[in-house]
């Protein structure tokens, strides 16, 4: 039968069937609060929104969750990573912000916001996994620390991946910043000698001693160099470039493998929520929202991420596509909608290999809760 997924639709007619109840209800029906404890430190994982994007979860369903988890007597705080881009939410200071900007205050969520990776994405523990690409991952020191997590995701295109679920909201968003870079290339950083001052910071940082400042400039000795991202993310004026270059199902692969690091030491006290509404063609990680490309579907819940993620995939891709939308051509229900967005990507293909590696099962069963 596959792993249980959990089910509820957005039809509404009594303030018993709002969206704000109906989302009770499915936390209890996917038996999330068998994750919580009395008196433990629950993160609430989820994307604040780049200032600028709207598609993010809407906060006033995020405090749903939020009292669900202080029903239990667990103790939750918002959490997210800081960006490998520049953007605004590089660091802790510019992310506090625009998260309260977009609505994630303690007047509405309920809930206090906690940086996971520290003010520069320095807070970081190093997870053994052993896996193919990886046999160590790069892990925010506060999501590691958390007792549970609850992770809430929004489910959407991505121009790299395909498509964004639970998967990637666990592997991207609670990787440090040099973890990120070490998920989307191998490519060894070059230093922009435009930009660069000399500061020596990034000599301080490198793990592998392989950078020294020559003529008032940084210097990268790419024989010694690992590749490990630390100094691209430890550079205030970002004058070390961000590799971006990668072969997409490597990438997939190591989204997984990090996704399998983020929760290695939580088995059995992790619970997931996905929202299929405002379904973009790209992730909230943008400054902008496009049109969503299908119909609000749900929101779906289970204690397994490959199963959730499967089935949200599916759904999506079973809905006929909205008109005047980044799908321009009439493709039918059943057809991959993320594949044709994002042309050069097979996203399912990270399903398969999260299997693989153990982080859950592609079979499911959906039960809708009413």
């Amino acid at each position: 039968m596959g792993s249980k997924v959990y089910f509820i639709n957005l039809r509404s007619n009594s303030k018993k069937n709002n969206l704000s109840n109906k989302l009770k209800r499915l936390f209890d029906s996917a038996k999330l609060n068998k994750i919580l404890e009395k008196g433990e430190q629950t993160a609430v994982k989820l994307h604040f929104g780049e200032k600028g994007n709207h598609g993010y979860i809407h906060p006033v369903f995020v405090r749903q969750i939020v009292d669900k988890i202080k029903e239990y007597e667990a103790k939750p705080f918002l959490t997210d990573t800081n960006t490998l881009y520049t953007g605004s939410r590089t660091n802790s200071v510019d992310h506090l912000i625009t998260a309260i900007e977009n609505g994630f205050a303690y007047s509405v969520v309920g809930a206090p916001i906690i940086i996971a990776d520290g003010l520069f994405s320095k807070n970081s523990i190093e997870v053994e996994v052993n896996l193919k690409n990886f046999d160590k991952v790069k892990i925010a020191g506060e999501i590691f620390n958390s007792n549970s997590m609850i992770v809430l995701s929004h489910c959407k295109g991505h121009a790299l991946a395909g498509f964004g679920g639970a998967i990637k909201n666990l592997a991207m968003g609670c990787a440090t910043a040099s973890g990120k870079q070490m998920q989307h290339s191998d490519a060894k950083p070059d230093v922009i000698k435009k930009k660069c001052v000399g500061c020596g910071i990034c000599v301080n940082w490198c793990p592998k001693k392989c950078i020294e400042i020559i003529d008032g400039k940084a210097k990268i000795d790419h024989d010694k160099c690992i590749g490990c991202g630390e100094c691209t993310t430890a550079c205030r004026l970002r004058a070390i470039k961000v590799q971006w270059a990668t072969n997409n199902d490597v990438f997939l692969e190591k989204m997984a493998e990090y996704a399998y690091g983020a929760v290695k030491n939580k088995k059995g006290k992790v619970g997931y929520i996905n929202f299929v509404m405002n379904v973009t063609p790209l992730c909230d990680c943008v400054p902008w929202s496009d049109a969503p490309i299908v119909r609000d579907i749900g929101v779906l819940a289970s204690l397994d991420p490959v199963a959730l993620d499967k089935a949200c995939y599916d759904l999506i891709n079973n809905e006929a596509p909205l008109p005047n939308t980044e799908i321009n051509v009439n493709i039918n229900p059943g057809e991959d909608k993320f594949k044709h967005i994002h042309k050069n990507v097979n996203p399912s293909y990270i399903f398969d290999y999260a299997e693989k590696i153990g982080l859950g099962s592609k079979e499911y069963e959906i039960i809708e809760v009413k």
